[in-house]
C-alpha cells in the first residue's frame, strides 16, 4: 500500500492513497462486517435462537401455501396438537389453514407462539 500523509491548509492531516488501495480497504471492511454478521448468526443458531430452514419449506410458502399449515407440518404437529397448544378449536384452526378465515392478531400470535415463531413468519 502506497499511502502519503499530507497537511491541508487548515492543518488537518489527510491520507492520500491510490484508488486501487482504497478499493482494497473498502473490500476488507465489507468482508469484516460480513464475517461479524455470520459470527453473530452462528452464535444465535448455537443458542437455539435461530434455525436453518429447508428450501422446500420456503418454496411452499413462496408459492402461496398457507404458512400456518406449512410451519405446522414442518414442526411435525397435527392440526389437533397445534389447536390445543395455541388454545384454539380445531375447526377454527382448520379454517385459518384453508384460508376460509384470516384469524385475529391475537389468534395468529397464539399460533406463532405454539409453533415457536414470530408472528411475522405467519403473515
Amino acid at each position: 500500500m502506497n499511502a502519503q500523509i499530507i497537511m491541508t491548509p487548515n492543518g488537518e492531516r489527510m491520507v492520500m492513497l491510490p484508488e486501487a488501495d482504497y478499493r482494497l480497504l473498502l473490500a476488507a471492511a465489507e468482508d469484516a462486517s460480513d464475517m461479524a454478521v455470520v459470527r453473530a448468526f452462528r452464535e444465535r443458531l448455537a443458542a437455539g435462537d435461530e434455525e436453518l430452514l429447508p428450501a422446500a419449506l420456503v418454496d411452499r410458502i413462496l408459492t402461496g401455501e398457507n404458512p400456518v399449515r406449512v410451519w405446522r407440518e414442518h414442526r411435525g404437529m397435527t392440526i389437533t396438537e397445534l389447536a390445543k397448544t395455541a388454545g384454539l378449536s380445531q375447526p377454527y384452526l382448520s379454517q385459518i389453514e384453508s384460508g376460509a378465515r384470516q384469524g385475529t392478531t391475537d389468534t395468529l400470535a397464539a399460533i406463532a407462539g405454539a409453533l415457536r415463531l414470530e408472528i411475522d413468519d405467519l403473515v
